[in-house]
């Protein structure tokens, strides 16, 4: 009989576990006071995600957006990363969103080529709309290419709904004498209504300097080249250029890939004006309008209403300090246009609306000089902080806050702040140096000195009133901070997940008020 009850007990048990294991988003089931608690635990990554799209195998790798005004949907073709060691690789995949907070996939859309063609791995491109057809002209990479053959070309496939897609064979676009075969990529196809031709920007180099190709057509199938479209004096290569009107603007958003690593943008009052900017003409922030973590940003929409979308990568060993990996979540900002035509990037409206379930706020420690409550506020003056209780699988913080001393305050949050740990994850506002950080927390067991290493970074312009709204939306461990309605700043933060979190000041006094969590 012992031994019957102590199988029924295991079987029970191994039961418990598989379920467990079955859930992605389920806390640990053994720990029963697990809410109560404010001690580290691990959290495995989801297969799948939804609000910042990946597919259940796979990551995604440099999306190509579309607006279809037909439907009012946004088509975002994206590279599709099996890491899988394959010799063939990034097929081309599909999903459509209408709001940007969800997303319906249609699997692939365009696929490799064999080893023999010129697209066994597939490259960045665009799509445009003419008589009825889609064009997605893309580029086709051949990693095996002999030395008399080119490796990068631009290669077309149609489609009549978005979704089936038939390579056009007969079209192929190599790299003029005096550019670059082997760096050859990222078609950009826009129409120009005032020359009424359309044109084709490809990211390239031409006598060793990287700049951006330009062609003009009257029928998409036969392109002149013209003189570049784009030439820039630090030799950074400009990928996946994005070039759109906007209200009164012209803007090229690009990503760089040599220096910076950054999502950034020029622009213009016309579109031969912006021909003509260069490193001397950035905007704010060096046209900067993201950190590192989130790569290769294009933008679709209508009018004066449009997203970015681009990729916020892995980190090795799901580390959050390890290398980033090429692919990963689909991530979408909100493009916003200020008076002056410089651009910010806002939560989408859909995404902000996501999160309809209020989630009740405990605190758990405080240290430091803190006073005031959840209910009333608080302020925090240098060297101190509040911890809360354990976040959701997704989340939504909100808050406001004013910083005191002329924007001289460092402060902000933290993630996987563990009683147990002595290591956290700290996003800082430090509008003293115009910068936003995400740093690795390391806090000295004997002397309880903190030290900092850095991750992520991207600059900001401080609000002039030292206040500052805020809001993070966090789907497992890919997070975004919003400031002001201006300025998102996207980390991977693994395990922020069902582990505590606080706020804190690290220099001068902050006050912060109106706190609020809620979850979808």
């Amino acid at each position: 009989m012992k031994n019957m009850i102590l199988s029924i007990t295991y079987i029970l048990g191994m039961s418990l576990s598989i379920i467990a294991c079955n859930d992605d988003n389920a806390p640990v089931a053994d720990d029963k006071s697990l809410s109560e608690t404010t001690t580290f635990k691990s959290v495995s990554e989801p297969n799948i995600y939804n609000l910042y799209y990946k597919p259940a195998v796979g990551y995604v790798g440099d999306p190509m957006p579309f607006y279809d005004e037909a439907s009012g949907k946004q088509y975002i073709l994206y590279l599709q990363d099996w890491r899988d060691g394959a010799s063939t690789y990034h097929p081309i995949h599909c999903v459509s969103t209408s709001d940007a907070s969800s997303y319906t996939s249609y699997g692939e859309a365009i696929a490799c080529g064999t080893l023999d063609e010129q697209d066994p791995a597939l490259g960045t491109g665009s799509t445009i709309l003419k008589d009825g057809t889609y064009y997605t002209f893309y580029t086709g990479h051949k990693d095996n290419a002999t030395s008399s053959q080119p490796k990068e070309a631009i290669l077309l496939a149609k489609s009549t709904d978005l979704k089936t897609w038939k390579k056009d064979r007969s079209f192929r676009l190599d790299a003029p004498s005096g550019y670059t075969s082997n760096d050859f990529r990222d078609p950009e196809v826009f129409y120009d209504d005032e020359a009424g031709l359309y044109k084709m920007l490809v990211a390239t180099k031409k006598g060793g300097t990287a700049i951006i190709a330009q062609f003009s057509s009257t029928d998409l199938s036969n392109w002149t080249v013209n003189e570049p479209f784009f030439h820039n004096v630090w030799g950074r290569f400009y990928e996946c250029p994005d070039v759109f009107k906007m209200g009164n603007y012209w803007y090229m958003i690009y990503s760089d890939k040599d220096i910076t690593r950054q999502v950034q943008y020029f622009y213009a009052p016309t579109l031969a004006e912006l021909q003509q900017r260069g490193d001397a003409y950035f905007p704010p922030n060096e046209g900067k309008l993201e950190g590192t973590a989130f790569y290769a940003g294009k933008t679709a929409g209508v009018a004066n209403e449009r997203y970015m979308y681009g990729w916020c990568f892995t980190r090795s060993g799901e580390d959050n300090a390890g290398t980033g990996d090429w692919a990963g979540n689909l991530v979408a900002h909100k493009l916003v246009q200020n008076s002056d035509g410089t651009l910010g990037l806002a939560i989408p409206d859909a995404v902000e609306q996501k999160f309809k379930t209020s989630q009740t706020l405990t605190e758990r420690s405080k240290t430091g000089e803190v006073s005031g409550s959840i209910l009333d506020g608080y302020t925090l003056n240098g060297g101190s902080s509040v911890r809360f209780s354990r976040l959701e699988a997704n989340n939504k913080i909100t808050m406001k806050v004013q910083a005191s001393d002329n924007n001289e305050a460092v402060f902000g949050l933290s993630f996987v702040d563990c009683s147990d740990q002595n290591i956290k994850y700290n996003i800082y506002i430090e509008a003293r140096w115009k910068v936003l950080k995400f740093d690795k927390v390391i806090t000295d067991s004997e002397t309880g000195q903190e030290s900092r290493i850095n991750i992520n970074n991207n600059g900001f312009t401080p609000s002039s009133d030292a206040s500052y709204t805020i809001t993070v939306v966090n789907e497992q461990s890919v997070c975004v901070v919003y400031i002001n309605g201006q300025y998102a700043f996207t980390n991977r933060i693994y395990n922020m997940q069902y582990n505590p979190w606080g706020i804190f000041s690290s220099d001068g006094s902050v006050s912060i008020a109106d706190i609020t969590l809620s979850s979808y």
